[in-house]
């Protein structure tokens, strides 16, 4: 991942920007003229729940980053604590509570991700910031919680929350039902330590947010602030972030940077106009006049270069053109194959039918007919190997085979790993040896 754009701009443009953007679901009174008043310290939670941030989270880090543009401070709050007790919002039961030290892990992954997406250089006026409310937590006693704490939020406030409402019939454990009072908390205390009055986030966390807001009135007669964003849906009504293979992570070992760019690539052209305004730091004329081209395919081949090139880097984004063109060009030859590093075949591995072959049958010399029924299982039959070649539909490493009688050997091997095999135009194989 790369670092994001680090100009700056005027502080009172960023609910400006974001309402062009269509990123305001809820605003809290007073927050336009508090922004213009000078530089605004702004948080987001992340739960290290999951060993990766997902293309999901990635709209909130989204959202730190323009307020990092127009000039104010972002400030990344990991939940060490409030990752240990789960958070019930939009969901419709129990989380499964995972143990200290998987949450440790998936903290300090996380924390590697953020840091690559915000501008952390200290030197910068309105550098990010990145505190852990473990901090916050780990030497509290439960009683003086509930004295200082639990008292200023009556039962019936918590039970009218949204998250709360939604899970009354399916039951809430007191465990998750006091998360909104730890989320509340947090937002005191970061107004009182380091200055923090606002806090954003999915509209999904309005009533954590406002808890927040209510608590720092009701203890230290704070003035905070709030603003949530939409939750963001594909066309089809499927939840944003989910591939139909699962999850979009920005980890590369999650997702592959292939993939998290053919995701982009196949979106719904329905969806363009929300993934450039959401993610796309091209201002306004930029966007609509790359809309105004009308092209979707062509907008959707600039998005996912911009997108995956902040997300994996140039070289990765690279790699990636390098796999596509291997794939689906059809200009693609021995030349293009044989000039992809092993590390990019792997790559291409993942993304086309791969079978394992062990590494003495080659070495000691296989017949490409017993490779393509036997060993790697490509052709069910000798004899349906026999008709292919004889039909001028084999190639392997992107050069047609005629000869029934050729030797496959470890010199036919890219990288001493992978031999490249396809029957006809469209059934493409990675045979890999082990």
């Amino acid at each position: 991942m790369t670092a994001s754009n680090k100009s700056q701009h005027s502080t009172d443009n960023f609910l400006e920007e974001l309402r062009w953007r269509g990123l305001i679901h809820d605003t809290t009174p007073g927050l336009e003229e508090h922004l213009k008043s000078g530089t605004v310290r702004g948080y987001i939670g992340f739960d290290p729940t999951a060993p990766s941030l997902t293309i999901g989270n990635y709209v909130q880090i989204m959202l730190l980053s323009f307020l990092q543009r127009a000039g104010h401070q972002p400030v990344v709050l990991m939940g060490g604590a409030t990752g240990r007790i789960g958070d019930p919002s939009g969901k419709d039961a129990e989380r499964d509570l995972k143990s200290f030290d998987e949450l440790d892990r998936n903290t300090a992954r996380q924390i590697e991700q953020v840091k690559q997406l915000l501008n952390f250089d200290p030197s910068a006026p309105n550098h990010a910031l990145l505190l852990n409310n473990l901090v916050f937590y780990q030497d509290m006693n439960v009683l003086d919680f509930l004295r200082d704490v639990g008292k200023y939020l009556t039962v019936n406030y918590m039970m009218s929350k949204e998250s709360v409402q939604r899970r009354l019939e399916t039951g809430i454990s007191f465990t998750e039902f006091s998360y909104q009072l730890l989320q509340g908390y947090d937002f005191v205390l970061l107004h009182r330590q380091h200055g923090i009055t606002l806090q954003m986030g999915g509209s999904d966390q309005f009533g954590n947010i406002t808890a927040g807001v209510e608590l720092g009135r009701k203890i230290d007669e704070a003035k905070l602030f709030a603003v949530t964003t939409p939750l963001l849906t594909k066309a089809d009504g499927t939840k944003f972030g989910k591939s139909t293979s699962g999850n979009i992570w920005l980890d590369p070992n999650l997702t592959s940077p292939y993939r998290f760019y053919q995701f982009w690539l196949n979106a719904d052209d329905r969806d363009l106009p929300k993934f450039l305004r959401y993610f796309s730091f091209k201002n306004r004329a930029e966007i609509e006049a790359l809309e105004a081209g009308g092209d979707p395919q062509h907008i959707k081949r600039i998005f996912a270069e911009e997108i995956t090139v902040r997300i994996h880097g140039r070289q990765e984004f690279d790699t990636v053109l390098a796999v596509s063109q291997l794939l689906f060009d059809p200009k693609a030859d021995a030349a293009t194959l044989r000039s992809l590093d092993a590390r990019t075949l792997a790559q291409v591995a993942e993304e086309i039918p791969s079978p394992t072959v062990p590494d003495a049958i080659v070495q000691n010399g296989v017949h490409l007919l017993d490779l393509l029924s036997e060993h790697a299982q490509i052709l069910p039959s000798r004899s349906e190997a026999k008709k292919a070649i004889q039909n001028n539909a084999i190639s392997v490493n992107k050069q047609k085979v005629s000869d029934l009688n050729t030797l496959i050997t470890g010199s036919d091997l890219l990288h001493g790993k992978y031999m490249m095999v396809e029957n006809g135009k469209k059934n493409k194989f990675l045979i890999q040896v082990v």
